[in-house]
């Protein structure tokens, strides 16, 4: 029996924060636990980063308030934030004054952000196995040994050894 999680969503729109530096606080709670991605978001230090904590946080809610309402069983503490997006939003079109008479044109960005989040899934068939259990279970197979092939050296010269004085008063 497959039984389908559930996700939950917020979103805030026409926020004005660029969607790439939203990205970047987004990033990072991608794929965490909502207690962690909380702290991490509250110890991030962008100016988007209350904005997301605000959007995550309402996510959250909208996961406990659905649960209540449609009598689904969500634990809390099981959420991890499964999609966490910035789209872009319109640009608004500005104009600053430039010298001589003329202007330069710069666009203001918007974003949409968009967090949801899920239940993880609990796999009820999990086993604990000790390890002299597993290892009696499996017995080690012997390594065969690996023979290296021997490099052939080229010959090196080896300069003359000095003679020690013994062999000398020995010669004369």
């Amino acid at each position: 029996m497959q039984l389908d999680t559930r996700e939950f969503r917020a979103e805030a729109k026409f926020q004005r924060v660029s969607p790439q530096k939203a990205r970047l606080v987004l990033d990072l709670i991608k794929g965490r636990g909502v207690e962690e991605a909380l702290n991490t978001v509250a110890f991030t230090k962008k100016a988007v980063a209350p904005l997301v904590e605000k959007v995550l946080r309402s996510a959250l809610q909208n996961a406990n308030y659905l649960s209540q309402e449609q009598g689904l069983d969500v634990d809390v503490d099981n959420l991890y934030v499964k999609n966490a997006i910035a789209n872009e939003g319109p640009r608004m079109k500005r104009i600053r004054p430039a010298p001589m008479g003329r202007a330069y044109r710069y666009q203001r960005r918007l974003a949409h952000i968009v967090i949801s989040v899920a239940e993880r899934k609990q796999d009820g068939l999990v086993q604990t196995v000790d390890a002299e259990a597993s290892a009696a279970a499996k017995p080690a197979k012997k390594k065969a040994p690996v023979k290296k092939a021997a490099a052939k050296k080229t010959a090196t010269k080896k300069p003359a050894a000095k003679k020690s004085p013994a062999k000398k008063a020995a010669k004369k």
